[in-house]
């Protein structure tokens, strides 16, 4: 597949922040392949620790609150950590579902790696020519983190009906049969075809040995989308609707109180 690049940096310093407001909208996926610690809690009752390489994947369906930040240990010990957090839009036919909450641990995705040893590919959801990661998700999507060696290249197996991108966490490289460059913090958008081409350069960054690359896609889902901030709806009737639902605390509290009424 031919490739463009755009810039897309990622800061996460270590802060505590509010609960943010999640009312019907997507799945969100969030990553910590590169050290560090997040605590999550949600308004469904779902929470745990992810650490390095785990995942959470929350689907927020018919609404809720959630609130991901580091234990108060590491933001008195201070520092920088490298996460990742994926938001993956539902169909109109699955906005209203019941939320929920995936804990994958890192030694539970789908591990590959290349013929000759270069590249160690986690499936964390969807298929990759055969293998299938843990990730259950409503439309069809592939979601995998790749580290290569300097020097190695891999040539993955694509779905034709998939968009295809890939986010660089950490090195440099080339995407694309037109080896294109790409360092951390650009994401590559890959056109069409049935394969992706990612090449770690020769040389990395001391503090960087190797490239780490979170390559994703899915079938696009072609329905109107009308959203503001979190929100994220099919109208703007459904857009208000999630802001009145929101502010009349129809999507419970954090930590979560089940048993509460209307």
């Amino acid at each position: 597949m031919p490739a463009v690049t755009v810039e897309n940096p990622l800061t996460l310093p270590r802060v505590v922040a509010p609960a943010d407001a999640t009312p019907r909208p997507v799945l969100a996926v969030t990553t910590a392949p590169q050290g560090g610690t997040f605590d999550h809690q949600d308004s469904n009752g779902g929470g745990g620790t992810i650490t390095n390489g785990d995942t959470q994947w929350m689907t927020a369906g018919s609404g809720l609150l959630h609130i991901e930040a580091p234990p108060e240990s590491l933001v008195v010990s201070g520092g920088l950590f490298h996460g990742l957090q994926l938001w993956v839009n539902l169909p109109a036919s699955d906005k209203m579902m019941a939320p929920r909450y995936q804990d994958i641990r890192g030694g539970q995705v789908q591990l590959l790696t290349s013929p000759d040893g270069g590249a160690l590919l986690r499936v964390i959801a969807g298929e990759l020519d055969g293998h299938q990661g843990p990730g259950i998700t409503h439309t069809p999507i592939t979601m995998i983190h790749a580290t290569l060696r300097p020097g190695a290249e891999i040539t993955l197996p694509w779905r034709e009906d998939f968009n295809g991108l890939a986010y660089v966490m950490a090195g440099r490289g080339t995407v694309g049969a037109e080896h294109r460059p790409i360092h951390l913090g650009q994401t590559a958008v890959f056109g069409q075809g049935g394969a992706l081409t990612v090449r770690a350069d020769e040389k990395q960054d001391s503090h960087t040995p190797d490239l780490e690359v979170v390559l994703l896609g899915g079938r696009p889902i072609r329905e109107p989308m009308a959203h503001y901030g979190p929100f994220v709806m099919n109208t703007q009737a459904e857009l208000r609707q999630a802001f009145e639902d929101f502010q009349a605390g129809r999507l419970g509290t954090i930590p979560a109180v089940h048993g509460m009424g209307e």
